[in-house]
């Protein structure tokens, strides 16, 4: 599991990622495979690999159920708030734009204070993994292929 924003310029497939409109986690999912494969040969077996590349940061699941995500940080009136930044996009998994307005950026605006590794992982259990798997897409189907394995 990588985040695609920090990622270096020289990461397998990054910069057709960047250069790509969509898509841009499989690209890189593909070309981590891919370089995997030529760097280790017949030794590779890729179903022991399953990469999965996060748009942004995890907190953009936690608008997966605004309502949930503001009772699990004890903060039941920011749920609007929270809902508003989450209508202006497509899946959750979209919300970012830059260093100044990814998703923990935009928590830490309406609480401050705000503790990534706590708030968070309240935030997730309160709203649990079958709200964000259905409105998180992408990391639902990461999910199935770990699922599927033997």
């Amino acid at each position: 599991m990588v985040d695609y924003y920090g990622l270096p310029k020289t990461w397998p497939g990054r910069a057709a990622a960047a250069a790509a409109t969509a898509n841009k986690a499989g690209i890189i999912e593909n070309a981590m495979l891919a370089d995997l494969r030529g760097a280790m040969g017949v030794r590779f077996n890729p179903a022991r690999f399953v990469p999965y590349v996060a748009m942004h940061e995890f907190e953009a699941m936690l608008f997966s159920d605004c309502r949930q995500f503001a009772q699990g940080v004890r903060e039941p009136d920011l749920a609007p708030k929270f809902q508003a930044i989450r209508d202006s996009f497509a899946t959750p998994e979209e919300i970012d734009d830059s260093r100044a307005t990814a998703p923990s950026k935009r928590i830490e605006k309406l609480i401050p204070g705000y503790r990534k590794p706590l708030s968070g992982t309240l935030a997730a259990r309160a709203i649990g993994l079958p709200r964000i798997r259905s409105a998180c897409p992408h990391f639902s189907d990461w999910l199935d292929r770990l699922e599927s394995l033997p």
